[in-house]
């Protein structure tokens, strides 16, 4: 058998496998990166708890970076007739709400708690008074940072509607100052509460994401087995029976 390489087979043939093999690298590099994100996400949030930022404090973006998934904990009162409703949140297959409930601490200061999820049927608070806790509380969870939407997300994610108290992601100032806070008064992060059952169960705290999706290694193996399969196929296809004639 002869290996005979022909054009245009080997012009169409190099730069896909080139692709795919750069595909496959690509996939692994992703993996390291989500572990590295996933442990330290694992390490912020069980970490001993920090005390929140002060309201109106001026933060640079790395001070934010340093503070978000970082374990705190809060003691005040929540101001339930000032809940909100972000929207579009599932949770094992269902669709339903997340409550942020604003805080109202000792000395005034006020900070926005994802106190987690509860069912569609069940987000009028009457439906769920147990779960209306009164008095001082103190909220064990995870910073978040408040980020703007990018380009991708102003496509994807709808417009909040103060009006209405229907919001799709979370703008500080804009549920603050739905909320009546002073701007002063506002702690310029948000806390998602832990897991801690809430009595009669809802709203269900633990909803900060640590262990994200990560499937990369499972497309870096696909990407280079394709790579491989078109390596057979192109030395098979060249391969030619060798002449016997004398």
């Amino acid at each position: 058998m002869r290996f005979r390489p022909t054009l245009w087979p080997t012009l169409f043939t190099i730069p896909t496998m080139v692709l795919l093999l750069g595909l496959g690298t690509w996939q692994l590099e992703r993996l390291q990166w989500k572990q590295a994100l996933i442990a330290d996400r694992t390490e912020r949030t069980g970490a001993p708890p920090i005390e929140l930022p002060a309201p109106g404090a001026p933060l640079s973006p790395a001070e934010l970076d340093e503070l978000d998934y970082r374990h705190a904990a809060a003691a005040g009162a929540f101001l339930h007739d000032k809940e909100m409703y972000l929207a579009a949140r599932t949770m094992e297959g269902s669709v339903g709400f997340q409550i942020v409930t604003p805080l109202q601490m000792a000395d005034g200061a006020v900070v926005l708690v994802n106190r987690g999820w509860v069912p569609d049927n069940r987000k009028d608070p009457a439906k769920r008074l147990e779960g209306q806790v009164a008095g001082t509380v103190t909220v064990d969870g995870a910073i978040r940072v408040p980020r703007q939407r990018n380009w991708l997300q102003g496509w994807l994610v709808p417009d909040n509607d103060p009006a209405k108290n229907f919001w799709f992601w979370n703008d500080l100032q804009a549920m603050g100052a739905y909320a009546a806070v002073p701007p002063d008064k506002l702690v310029p992060v948000y806390l998602e509460a832990g897991p801690a059952p809430n009595p009669g169960g809802i709203p269900i705290g633990g909803q900060t994401k640590v262990n994200l999706p990560n499937d990369h290694l499972q497309y870096a193996i696909t990407w280079y087995l394709l790579a491989a399969a078109l390596a057979v196929i192109y030395v098979l296809y060249h391969r030619q029976p060798q002449s016997t004639e004398p």
